[in-house]
């Protein structure tokens, strides 16, 4: 989960809704994006951020906070056959920058779920995880930086990552409880597969989503693998031999601030 940078304010919000059809617009509080986020009225999602959000003390840059960031990836993402909010609309004012996006369908999986469902919930994350990390990293132009792939056990666990793999940011249908969207991908790009797999354990066993637990931590972990030969996880003692070591590191990572 990103952390969350001081909102901006002011904010264009004039000039905005000139470009988009005016309000009344709907704020939308789930999620960590850091970011101002907007329901508009005909459905349609407005996230605004400063210009230099996410910009770090060394001058690197967390490009979770930039909406022009995640409008590139979110496109690229569509282009691959995985489901990606449509990019209206971008752009910047060089104080603020935006991004318009439609409408998925589904809710997320941090929503509340009936009991009989969550494993159903919980093996469909596991199952979209490895759907993304099966993309071709050569075609991927993104990249998380060395930070990221530096517990790497081998080249092929360097893979196309979510970078922020949380419950809030996939959608599923609330009936076959099939994903229908990843959102917040502004941080997607090349890394250690286990780093996303660190930040989706911890969602499932967090306080601030108590209808999950361990167990399914650990049944996440071990339907990522999916049937027959697949990527190994550790070795390691954890569901699926998952290295315990490389994700707690993703994990204390993640909390420094190192996005």
């Amino acid at each position: 989960m990103a952390a969350v940078p001081p909102e901006p304010a002011p904010w264009p919000r004039r000039a905005l809704a000139r470009r988009y059809g005016g309000e009344p617009w709907t704020p939308v509080t789930i999620g960590h994006s850091g970011a101002r986020v907007l329901r508009l009225a005909d459905g349609r999602y407005l996230k605004v951020a400063a210009a230099d959000a996410g910009t770090r003390p060394d001058g690197g840059r967390d490009t979770g906070f930039d909406p022009l960031a995640e409008a590139e990836r979110a496109r690229w993402l569509a282009g691959r056959g995985l489901p990606a909010p449509e990019v209206w609309d971008a752009g910047t004012d060089g104080r603020h920058s935006w991004l318009l996006t439609g409408a998925l369908p589904g809710r997320s999986a941090a929503e509340p779920w009936p009991a009989e469902r969550r494993n159903a919930v919980v093996d469909a994350l596991a199952d979209i995880a490895r759907a993304l990390h099966q993309l071709p990293p050569a075609d991927c132009p993104f990249d998380r930086g060395p930070a990221w792939r530096a517990r790497a056990a081998d080249p092929s666990d360097v893979v196309v990552c979510h970078g922020d793999l949380c419950l809030p940011n996939v959608l599923l249908d609330p009936g076959s409880c099939r994903v229908t969207g990843l959102v917040d991908l502004g941080r997607l790009g090349l890394a250690d597969r286990l780093s996303d797999l660190a930040l989706l354990s911890r969602s499932l066993t967090s306080d601030l989503n108590p209808q999950y637990g361990p167990d399914h931590a650990a049944r996440l972990l071990r339907r990522y693998p999916g049937p027959g030969p697949g990527p190994g996880l550790g070795p390691g003692p954890g569901p699926g031999g998952a290295d315990r070591a490389r994700l707690d590191h993703y994990l204390r990572l993640e909390d420094s601030g190192g996005g």
